[in-house]
């Protein structure tokens, strides 16, 4: 079976590309007899790309074109001209990226990671809103099997009139660098970003990440120098407050070395398709607030905190809840984790491939 996977968007350092790089890198871990061609388009990135998929260890293929985001999205979301065979070559089994749908020969398979774009399109650039229903639309007449990564993204596709049927729900994972480091470490990080003894954790800033309601839950809860320490740069429209710090981007290795010191993670999200955050700060020993909502709850597994993002009061109630039962929670979180893994993913993925590909 020769599979081919469309691997544009690994060059983000977005969720998109975790997910891309680790699924890519397992499968290649299990798979010796499925011959597998990686494409990926990119105008600025192009090197980049060849760069990452160097690194896989496997037998494999790879075809990477200047063709720019744009270009594929109208070549393929609009136009849906000129099948994916006309850059790869034959393929039994084709898996295309989040942002483009190509026509093509093959049994197709598709990962919808979540619809962000369109449940909150405020939050978007119009364009990539306009892509994505685009891409979907395609996906729906087309797509033979979608892989989604919670059952609640399955749920808002079926809202939308997918077929449920063609759906199977796959599990994403922590990488394993994700791990508790000792004291040393997270004493160095703390003096690098220049933060206090005791810190709660929240990753990342974009619109749905519900900075606001979150800042304004640990102000109620907080009654000594506690800080709320934020990966992401400041919104606009966000005032000042006492002991909230923003670290703007921060590596792979700052980000392990703050989940290990933190005292929980606040991450009251108002949607997610997965919540990888939630899993990276439970292998590192970091107990976790979450939503109530969307997909939260399916990936905390009864082993966090779980809040009314909408409710500063619940947010601050949960806080306080999370620092009274700490090791309880720690605990939950390390057993949570163990459901979770790349190898698993990748299996379950293969799956799908050899069932479409079986009905050629």
């Amino acid at each position: 079976m020769r599979i081919g996977i469309d691997i544009s968007q690994i060059v983000y350092g977005t969720g998109v590309s975790v997910y891309t790089e680790n699924l890519v890198r397992s499968l290649f871990k299990i798979d010796t007899e499925n011959e597998y061609l990686l494409f990926g388009g990119s105008l600025r990135q192009r090197s980049k790309l060849k760069s990452i998929s160097m690194g896989f260890e496997g037998s494999f293929e790879s075809k990477f074109y200047r063709l720019p985001p744009t270009v594929l999205d109208l070549l393929w979301n609009r136009l849906h001209r000129m099948d994916f065979e006309r850059f790869t070559g034959n393929i039994d089994v084709y898996h295309s990226s989040d942002w483009a749908q190509a026509p093509s020969t093959a049994w197709k398979v598709t990962t919808v990671h979540d619809l962000a774009p369109l449940k909150f399109p405020r939050w978007t650039h119009p364009r990539v809103v306009a892509a994505h229903r685009r891409r979907l639309g395609w996906v729906k007449k087309e797509v033979d099997r979608i892989i989604v990564p919670s059952n609640s993204t399955k749920d808002d596709l079926v809202e939308l009139g997918f077929n449920e049927s063609k759906m199977s729900v796959i599990y994403e994972a922590p990488e394993e660098r994700y791990k508790k480091v000792n004291e040393e470490e997270v004493n160095e990080m703390k003096r690098k970003f220049r933060l206090n003894d005791n810190y709660l954790l929240m990753v990342g800033t974009s619109g749905r990440k519900n900075l606001k309601n979150i800042i304004r839950g640990f102000e109620l809860s907080r009654r000594d120098e506690r800080q709320l320490v934020i990966t992401g740069n400041k919104l606009e429209g966000v005032g000042e407050t006492r002991g909230v710090k923003y670290l703007g981007y921060v590596s792979d290795t700052d980000l392990v070395r703050l989940y290990s010191g933190a005292e929980a993670l606040v991450y009251a999200t108002l949607y997610e398709g997965f919540g990888l955050p939630i899993l990276q700060a439970m292998a590192c020993g970091c107990p976790v607030v979450t939503s109530n909502i969307s997909s939260m709850p399916e990936v905390a597994g009864g082993a966090a905190v779980l809040v009314n993002p909408n409710e500063p009061d619940d947010i601050a109630f949960g806080v306080k809840k999370i620092l009274k039962n700490r090791d309880v929670y720690t605990k939950k979180g390390m057993e949570n984790v163990r459901r979770f893994s790349w190898e698993k993913t990748a299996m379950e993925t293969l799956g799908v491939y050899s069932e479409v590909a079986s009905k050629v």
